[in-house]
């Protein structure tokens, strides 16, 4: 059963900055792409960023600039550095790993930014 486990969540103030990690409990980790999604409170789960399997990136607009996505193949995991975080950030993120039909979803870290 292939598992994702998110971490690195918590409360920051507006400007301060964060790390999330992914880690997948599976080798087919390095042949899927992988993406951080995030959902607010009371809304719809969006795309935040993705990378393929050979490191190409994909960034929602309103991230741009702020958020990094990589991976780490060795290690079966995927990373969001946050910064210059603002309160709208806001949401519990997930972590989705996909590759062909299979589709899995972590439980969701969640992050607080203080105004």
């Amino acid at each position: 059963q292939v598992q994702l486990v998110e971490s690195g969540g918590g409360l920051v103030q507006t400007g301060g900055s964060l790390r999330l990690s992914c880690a997948a409990s599976t080798s087919i980790f390095r042949v899927a792409a992988m993406g951080w999604y995030r959902q607010a409170p009371g809304k719809q789960r969006d795309l935040v960023a993705d990378i393929t399997r050979g490191g190409i990136t994909n960034y929602a607009d309103s991230v741009k600039d702020r958020f990094t996505i990589s991976r780490d193949n060795a290690k079966n995991a995927v990373y969001l550095q946050m910064n210059s975080l603002k309160p709208e950030d806001t949401a519990v993120y997930y972590c989705r790993l996909y590759w062909g039909a299979l589709e899995v979803w972590g439980q969701g870290t969640p992050v607080t930014v203080s105004s």
